[in-house]
């Protein structure tokens, strides 16, 4: 999976760039067709503590999910990010699943033969 870090407005340091790295890798796991992904780093200009900004949007096969938060640390904001995503990807896996056992269910019915007779 490539992961691209992206800080605006300040100079994310690695231990930072490693934490992130290692959280994003385990949200690979939860699901197969993850191709990459994108983090903002973002400092708001607010006077209140909670102005840090992580932004993740997470590219998987077929469509993209994006999460947001904004906390007093990157690394809190990056976890409830991250936890937005998995919850997003177990949404996709459950849809998918139930599908599936929608189609194996239409296809063991078994299909009567049944004449009609002309009534004159």
């Amino acid at each position: 999976m490539q992961i691209n870090i992206n800080a605006i407005h300040l100079k994310a340091d690695k231990k930072l760039e490693e934490f992130i790295t290692s959280k994003l890798k385990k949200v690979g796991k939860f699901h197969e067709n993850v191709i990459g992904s994108d983090i903002t780093l973002k400092l708001e200009n607010t006077d209140k503590p909670e102005n840090k900004v992580v932004e993740i949007r997470l590219k998987i096969k077929g469509n993209d999910l994006i999460s947001s938060k904004q906390c007093k640390t990157f690394e809190e904001a990056t976890d409830l990010a991250i936890e937005a995503l998995r919850r997003q990807l177990k949404k996709i896996k459950e849809k998918k699943g139930s599908k599936r056992s929608k189609v194996e269910k239409t296809e063991d019915v078994e299909v009567e033969e049944i004449e009609i007779e002309d009534v004159e």
